[in-house]
């Protein structure tokens, strides 16, 4: 077997290795995948809706609105407010905030109708009141902030007339104003009241249900149209054979409704209801113009018997950056009754300035209080006066009362 000879190494010791081939390119690390924006992300953060109502919460808002192409905006005080740190918000934002409040079933109901009404809890301490509809720019939202934790008739500064009307064993006791005035939170101050102190059976049907209670001297039960019952009617015309003392009624909105709540109050419940008006008078006007022209007269006799107060209140600016409230309140004296009955009930605004004795009042006699405990300004009082006139002659101590 031939082997072939290996040369002797080369003067000078060993040989230099051979030129290894070049190595082929690293390539650049690939970039980090950019997850979309959600509530967990950084860069352009969208929060959660769950943030946005304790973000909006602890900025005293009252409102939020959020709209498909539009950038979200809060109301604060009254005053509606863009939030400039969050972008236009776009469909699958929308549909994730809507995913976190609602369930499935509702969703679809929203997307059937095109219009939801409903309410949710987060973290058991902020309720909040949804609306869903649908805009010409996309779908929208208007959240209502609802504290859970309930202020009483003296945290609100209410009359203490308030308490008295709590007293009463039957008949309709009405708080009046526009949307957003306030009237839940005085209802619910009123049913808060009884709650403690009275022994009495408190049933409400409400649309949704907004401020939540929970039974303390007296049994509260609180039914939610959609989810406890299928109509407002049925629900109301059962809650007279369910024994109550105290029916709460999220809104009075049409003649059958006023009807059940009369019936109610004649025969021995005390009946809570709201209604979308300004004065103690165009309330009166309201529920008579849900009647055909002969029936008002003997729907006149009901009133008058029935009626116990109408409360009408609304919202104003106070000189340390808070809202609270003004009311006119007029008490169903035998007075009242009379003109009522009369069908005179634009005498009533003469007689309720003169019966501060009954616990009555006028929007300008709440405003001149607040003014002269320096808690509102002359502009503010004047702006929100029903009778700026009167009210200008007031301030500058012309006014007869």
């Amino acid at each position: 077997m031939s082997t072939t000879p290996i040369p002797p190494p080369p003067r000078g010791g060993i040989p230099p290795a051979p030129p290894r081939p070049p190595a082929a390119p690293v390539p650049p690390p690939l970039p980090k995948p950019v997850p979309p924006p959600t509530a967990k992300t950084g860069g352009s953060r969208i929060p959660s809706m769950e943030e946005l109502v304790f973000r909006a919460q602890e900025e005293g808002v009252s409102d939020i609105h959020v709209g498909v192409n539009e950038r979200p905006r809060f109301r604060k005080r009254g005053i509606m407010e863009i939030v400039e740190d969050l972008p236009v918000t776009d469909l699958e934002t929308y549909d994730r905030w809507m995913s976190e409040m609602l369930q499935p079933d509702q969703i679809e109901q929203f997307r059937k109708n095109m219009e939801f009404d409903g309410a949710c809890t987060f973290q058991d301490k902020i309720r909040v009141r949804i609306n869903l509809f649908i805009s010409l720019r996309g779908p929208a939202m208007v959240l209502r902030l609802i504290p859970l934790k309930i202020l009483t008739i003296e945290q609100l500064n209410l009359p203490p007339v308030f308490k008295d009307l709590c007293h009463y064993q039957k008949g309709l006791i009405l708080v009046t104003g526009p949307t957003g005035s306030g009237k839940s939170t005085t209802l619910a101050a009123m049913v808060d009241y009884i709650n403690q102190n009275l022994a009495k059976h408190i049933i409400s049907i409400e649309d949704p249900v907004e401020f939540v209670h929970f039974s303390k001297k007296s049994l509260i039960r609180q039914r939610e149209v959609g989810i406890h019952t299928l109509k407002f009617e049925n629900a109301l015309k059962a809650s007279l054979r369910e024994d109550p003392d105290v029916i709460l009624i999220g809104e009075m909105r049409d003649r059958e409704t006023v009807n059940t709540a009369m019936k109610a109050a004649q025969t021995g419940h005390l009946v809570f209801g709201t209604l979308h008006t300004n004065s103690a008078v165009k309330t009166i006007d309201r529920i008579l113009n849900l009647y055909e022209p002969a029936e008002q007269p003997p729907m006149r006799v009901q009133i008058a018997e029935t009626l116990v107060a109408v409360i009408a209140q609304a919202l104003v600016r106070t000189t340390d950056g808070k809202r609270t409230a003004i009311h006119e309140i007029m008490i169903n004296t035998d007075a009242i009754k009379d003109y009522i009955r009369r069908d005179e009930v634009d005498e009533i605004e003469q007689i309720i300035p003169r019966s501060t004795f009954d616990g009555m009042c006028t929007m300008n006699q709440c405003l001149q209080r607040l003014y002269e405990e320096g808690r509102i300004t002359e502009e503010t009082a004047l702006e929100a006066s029903p009778k700026p006139n009167e009210m200008a002659m007031i301030l500058r101590g012309r006014a007869g009362y």
